[in-house]
């Protein structure tokens, strides 16, 4: 349900935009595949930090928007954008889409957010998806550039959600740490589970280094006893287990 709200309210952002309908429907197409994804999260580290609803849904939804900019762009150099048609055409200018409406949501007055904390925010988000150039070039997997290229990807994009989301509120100082273990933890988790070759084709020394690399992680979470991360932390920590390689 928390998620649900977030979701409507991103909706609205973009019926407000009085696209095309072709387009309109182009960028539904593009949310829908990135729900539900963070969208509980989002509510639930907000609500726990005590923003006020106003302000949590204008946060929530932006991060929405940009997280699934950024979905579709995995999906475009993955080659698994089959919800638009030609992707190589239609994807682009969605993404486009996606990212100039995150930012405008986020600078509205209703998320009440710093400039300073927004420029921040922004600028980790860009450094975040410069590992991404690694990953797509990279033939040979080590856990040095798995840890690269995750901490990048997941950790700093994770820290820059958490960052906007408390700003001005009690859980503030926490958001880099938290965020970036958070990210940690959830990628290598979701690569064990998926098998993706990044994870696989590592031989089995670098295997066990990136998962006691994301346990240390997760156990960081839990010292936070942060109520909003329980759900997370009980999908990743099976996918963890000590000895795996």
């Amino acid at each position: 349900m928390s998620g649900g709200a977030l979701y409507q309210e991103s909706l609205r952002a973009l019926r407000r935009l009085g696209l095309p309908e072709v387009s309109e429907r182009d960028v539904l197409a593009a949310l829908e595949a990135a729900q539900p994804g963070p969208l509980s999260l989002f509510y639930e580290a907000g609500a726990e930090a005590g923003l006020p609803r106003e302000a949590l849904m204008a946060r929530g939804a932006g991060l929405f928007l940009s997280f699934s900019a950024g979905n579709l762009a995995d999906d475009l150099i993955d080659g698994e954008c089959t919800y638009h048609d030609p992707p190589i055409r239609v994807g682009p200018c969605v993404q486009f889409i996606l990212q100039n409406l995150a930012f405008a949501t986020l600078c509205g007055a209703q998320a009440q957010l710093p400039g300073p904390v927004l420029e921040e925010a922004v600028r980790t988000l860009a450094v975040a998806a410069g590992p991404q150039a690694l990953e797509v070039r990279a033939s040979d997997w080590t856990a040095p550039l798995f840890r690269q290229v995750a901490e990048g990807i997941a950790g700093q994009q994770w820290a820059a959600y958490l960052r906007v989301l408390w700003a001005g509120t009690v859980l503030e100082p926490r958001a880099a740490a938290a965020g970036r273990a958070l990210g940690v933890a959830a990628h290598v988790a979701e690569d064990i589970r998926t098998r993706d070759v990044r994870f696989t084709s590592m031989p089995g020394a670098d295997r066990h280094a990136v998962v006691a690399w994301a346990r240390a992680a997760a156990q960081s979470l839990r010292r936070l006893d942060l109520r909003c991360l329980d759900a997370a932390l009980r999908r990743i920590e099976p996918m963890l287990p000590e000895g795996e390689s």
